[in-house]
């Protein structure tokens, strides 16, 4: 083995790992992205920002 092929080996390492550590962070950015959407589905905070209140065809009750 020559000195250069080591190099590309050791280089090739580096970038696997870099490739990888992106790729897992990009999960968990994912997953904890999910988990928050599923809590304020169960939790009933609405989505959007308009609401999530459903018309019910009664008159709004005002002062």
């Amino acid at each position: 083995m020559s000195k250069n092929s080591n190099s590309l080996t050791g280089m090739a390492i580096a970038t696997g790992a870099a490739i990888g550590s992106a790729a897992i962070a990009a999960g968990l950015l994912y997953a904890n992205k999910r988990r928050k959407d599923a809590q304020d589905k169960r939790d009933g905070k609405p989505n959007s920002a308009q609401g999530s209140t459903i018309p019910s065809g009664e008159d709004p009750q005002t002062d």
